[in-house]
């Protein structure tokens, strides 16, 4: 009865593998073309039935030697496609497994077979926050859901270097002061748009992560789907329900950064993402799975304020981080303002 059961949670959990391209069933939002500025991807071909039965042999060989719970853990993940709350899957970092030519590291295959099928090299990954392995370097045991890692998403071309001004402010102030003095403050208030009206209250961010959506299990944080929209638009009504697990919003050392958990791609515009003397700031397209850093705090300190006719003409104070979801706007497309974008997000910053 145990062997039963084990081999029935592999067997499920290799039906749950991430579909390569040419599967027919690869993820809409993940690869393909699209407008200017994309985070890069690489197309994988259909890999072939030597191949193929090479690395289900490899995979099942590998599971069948990890304890039943940690099984459940993976499969949960999975089968959730990150939407339920898993916890982390500590397995010895050093095994390495074979495919081919090719040597994996046991993390990297799995990252491989149950997330991203053309990953190369974990210098493409970035690990979440909420994980037990954040932070640590080369531990014996490293958490291995591959729903607690993004890929990085990189951009077309590199800002050019800053000059710095002395506007320190903008970094986020000392946590530790803060516990000690007893204070809580927001550091940043998120403003939910269906083109050019404003849905809901101010949503007020205290803690470091928040989870924005509109239909996630178990979801906690800034719930889309219960808020009151009087917008009939059909287009609107199309990408709101496509929002789904929505997007990760996340303050670390380095900045603030914004994981795409959803199925279709976003879009985003902000001023620390390219060059500050730039009359126009380009938008950055977002792939399912990836993360960005939407804002750093080192850059902004360079920013004495950014030149973009959208954001000069915001009524607010701070810096202001603008995220469509589904459809962009800019040079690449026919919306010029992201207020013709049937619903995104406006992210401003406490610089106090």
């Amino acid at each position: 009865m145990f062997r039963t059961k084990r081999s029935g949670l592999v067997r499920r959990l290799w039906r749950s593998r991430a579909p390569v391209e040419g599967d027919g069933e690869a993820d809409r939002g993940t690869h393909g073309s699209g407008g200017c500025c994309m985070g890069k991807t690489t197309k994988v071909a259909k890999s072939n039935a030597g191949s193929e039965a090479e690395l289900k042999a490899l995979t099942h060989s590998i599971l069948k030697k990890i304890k039943e719970k940690q099984l459940e853990v993976l499969l949960q993940a999975v089968e959730s496609k990150g939407g339920a709350r898993s916890p982390c899957l500590l397995l010895p970092s050093k095994v390495d497994a074979k495919v081919g030519q090719q040597s994996y590291s046991l993390p990297m295959l799995l990252y491989k077979v149950f997330r991203w099928p053309d990953l190369r090299h974990s210098s493409e990954l970035k690990r979440l926050s909420c994980c037990e392995s954040y932070g640590k370097i080369n531990p014996e045991l490293v958490c291995c859901n591959p729903h607690h890692m993004s890929r990085l998403c990189e951009l077309e071309s590199p800002p050019p270097p800053y000059s710095r001004y002395p506007m320190d402010y903008l970094k986020p102030p000392d946590s530790l002061a803060l516990q000690e003095s007893g204070e809580r403050t927001h550091w940043c208030v998120v403003a939910y748009w269906e083109e050019k009206t404003r849905v809901g209250r101010l949503y007020s961010v205290q803690e470091p992560s928040l989870d924005i959506f509109y239909d996630l299990p178990q979801g906690n944080g800034f719930c889309l789907g219960q808020l009151c929209s009087d917008n009939k638009s059909q287009l609107v009504q199309m990408v709101r329900a496509k929002i789904g697990y929505g997007i990760q919003l996340t303050r670390e050392p380095d900045g603030v950064w914004v994981y795409n958990r959803s199925c279709y791609p976003i879009f985003i515009k902000s001023a620390t993402l390219d060059n500050p003397d730039s009359r126009t700031l380009l938008v950055h397209k977002v792939f399912p799975g990836f993360s960005i850093k939407a804002f750093d705090y080192d850059k902004a300190c360079s920013l004495q304020r950014p030149n973009d006719h959208e954001f000069t003409q915001q009524p607010r104070t701070g810096f202001t981080v603008q995220i469509s979801f589904v459809k962009g706007w800019g040079q690449c497309y026919t919306r010029q303002f992201i207020s013709s974008c049937p619903c995104w997000l406006e992210v401003i910053f406490n610089t106090r």
